[in-house]
């Protein structure tokens, strides 16, 4: 085994996304060849993958992907689910066993849509309802974890390197148009199944790399509006601040950047009147959610992506196009290995929120 000191940790775990813009469906294999690349950023305690358009049969259900420590936990979770839901399939998700990838809990897959006299009681949106009753599966059912409930997408991880984890979920047999995927070097935080990247609610997925010193106020912040954090990772709260500041407060995404990455306050004296006016709002209206510490996330959400650094750009992301097709990256060799002649390659800048989209009708 090799000891602290005798492998490369290149500011530690790997994040790379591929997009098409027109909507093209590929394969798994191109972003698990991209991940392969930066082996070295991770130590085989955690990889994963999302990918977006892989159920066009069930595109209208929400797609639960869920782990289980026990048989028990599985019989409890599917009472609840047939509760609240509609099942309308339900199955192992399919895996290739391999040496590499040990210690598996039971895997499932459930293709649900609430039961309607109990989302109309509820007075909620189906997708209010589906939050709620997820969080409370996590919360309250040992050993059930949904690790991905949102529509026409899902999120694949494990303990392992993100090739294997690729391998042992069969990813190349996906397709979808949008992809991203983590290889994790934990350093705080526990490396298991539940904890690996990425982090999911409904559509909306992130893989990042980096670490947040805010985690805690950050936590306290988004468990005041109803969620939960208990997966053992400092990433699981972006992914519930994007939810909230998205979903629930109506922001853009060019918004929520300008909250969780927040300009200084004497980069903002120095814009115009209303964007100074505009700014400042959002760091005083929500200054519970501004993220600090080194970051770079991608995250992957229906029909889009958005890759953004911290204000000081304390991690690396690397952009590139190529036709339709956008690729991120924490090194620009993750993305030629799969794209050899971009038409353009460049570094976002510190706070500069990249954002792609479906075209009109692309879907």
């Amino acid at each position: 085994m090799k000891r602290e000191g005798e492998v490369r940790i290149s500011s530690g775990c790997a994040i790379s996304g591929i997009f098409c813009r027109d909507g093209k469906r590929i394969t798994g294999e191109a972003i698990k060849k991209s991940i392969a690349v930066m082996h070295n950023r991770s130590n085989g305690l955690g990889g994963g993958f999302a990918a977006y358009g892989i159920y066009p049969q069930y595109k209208d259900f929400f797609a639960l992907h869920v782990f289980y420590d026990s048989q028990t936990a599985r019989e409890e979770t599917e009472r609840f689910l047939d509760k609240c839901f509609d099942i309308i399939n339900l199955s192992k998700i399919p895996v290739r066993q391999i040496p590499a990838i040990a210690d598996a809990p039971l895997i499932w897959r459930y293709f649900v849509t609430p039961l309607p006299h109990l989302l109309q009681d509820s007075q909620l949106d189906e997708h209010e309802y589906t939050a709620r009753a997820t969080i409370r599966i996590n919360d309250t059912i040992g050993g059930a974890y949904v690790v991905s409930c949102g529509k026409d997408m899902g999120v694949f991880k494990a303990v392992g390197y993100p090739e294997d984890v690729a391998e042992f979920y069969r990813i190349e047999e996906y397709e979808g148009y949008s992809w991203t995927a983590h290889g994790r070097y934990p350093t705080n935080t526990p490396g298991w199944w539940a904890g690996s990247h990425p982090f999911s609610l409904l559509d909306m997925t992130v893989v990042h790399n980096g670490e947040i010193s805010s985690y805690d106020a950050n936590r306290r912040a988004v468990e005041m509006y109803g969620y939960a954090c208990n997966l053992l990772t400092d990433t699981e709260v972006i992914t519930y601040i994007l939810d909230y500041l998205t979903r629930k407060q109506g922001l853009t995404l060019t918004e929520c950047a300008a909250v969780i990455a927040a300009p200084f306050w004497t980069t903002i004296a120095i814009k115009d009147e209303q964007e100074r006016k505009r700014l400042s709002y959002l760091r005083k209206m929500f200054s519970s959610f501004l993220i600090t510490g080194p970051f770079s996330i991608l995250a992957g959400f229906s029909g889009g992506m958005m890759a953004l650094n911290d204000r000081l750009k304390l991690r690396s992301l690397v952009a590139a196009e190529k036709g339709g097709t956008v690729y991120f990256s924490s090194e620009e060799a993750a993305i030629r290995i799969v794209e050899e002649n971009p038409d353009r390659v460049w570094a976002p800048r510190g706070g500069e929120a990249v954002i792609v989209t479906l075209d009109k009708g692309a879907q």
